[in-house]
This record gives C-alpha cells, sequence and structure tokens, in this order.
C-alpha cells in the first residue's frame, strides 16, 4: 500500500466484511503484510467465531449420537 501521498482517504482503503458480525472493517496499518490472510474484524469476532463452531460440533455430536427413546 505504498502511496506518494502521506495520507490516505479512510473511503480509498480496502474493505472486507467480517464473517461472525457482518460488519464491514477497512484496512489498518498492523495488517499491512498481511491483508490478505485478515478474516476477522476483530479478536472478539475470532473468538466468537471458535466458540460457535465448538458449540455446533457438540450439538450436532450430541443430536446423531444420543439414543432414541420411544
Amino acid at each position: 500500500m505504498k502511496n506518494s501521498n502521506k495520507t490516505v482517504k479512510k473511503s480509498d482503503l480496502p474493505s472486507k466484511i467480517c464473517p461472525v458480525c457482518q460488519r464491514p472493517f477497512t484496512w489498518r496499518k498492523k495488517w499491512e503484510k498481511d491483508w490478505v490472510n485478515v478474516i476477522y474484524c476483530s479478536k472478539r469476532c475470532q473468538g466468537n467465531s471458535r466458540s460457535s463452531k465448538l458449540k455446533n460440533n457438540a450439538k450436532n455430536s450430541l443430536m446423531t449420537g444420543a439414543p432414541k427413546i420411544k
């Protein structure tokens, strides 16, 4: 993201949509070298994504492995 001007308008920065909260987030300096791999807008959304996956996996295993009662 090299630019001849030192200032860049925020509207000119690339953005993505967070898959957890569905909100747009824009490029940050700390993501400069790894922007391609950035998926979540924050650590909170990254953690919520992991916990929701664990909950879904636990729920699915309980539903499939439970004996049926007549």
